[in-house]
């Protein structure tokens, strides 16, 4: 799978070519990004039929997780990630990983994963 994201305040950088991305997230603040999904030759991943889930994690072996609210547009191939400022501002600042799993009943892929970057609050 190949994606483009596109949060709600910046373009984040990305090596395309790869399924993980790094990405920032203000304490505090609402949090959106869309992914793209694509196929091997950039049309659109036809995602009639399928779920997704994320989560944030401090560490990948982490008991304790935020999960991301996730919406998939089957017409454009974008999934959703969200999180409301009551639960953004929860989240201690620091680095997390995170990964965005679809599925389709059958079959679950992981299509990203990466670290999230949460920068500190100072308007309170």
């Amino acid at each position: 799978f190949f994606f483009k994201q596109k949060t709600a305040y910046e373009i984040v950088d990305c090596d395309w070519s790869s399924d993980v991305c790094s990405s920032d997230l203000d304490q505090g603040a609402t949090f959106s990004t869309d992914l793209t999904l694509t196929d091997e030759n950039g049309d659109i991943l036809n995602l009639n039929g399928y779920s997704s889930n994320s989560q944030l994690r401090k560490w990948y072996t982490s008991s304790n997780s935020v999960a991301f609210s996730t919406s998939v547009n089957t017409a454009t191939g974008v999934i959703t990630l969200s999180l409301t400022s009551d639960q953004t501002a929860n989240i201690s600042a620091g680095r997390y990983v995170y990964d965005v799993e679809i599925s389709n009943g059958t079959t679950i892929s992981r299509v990203v994963e990466g670290i999230i970057t949460v920068t500190p609050n100072v308007t309170r």
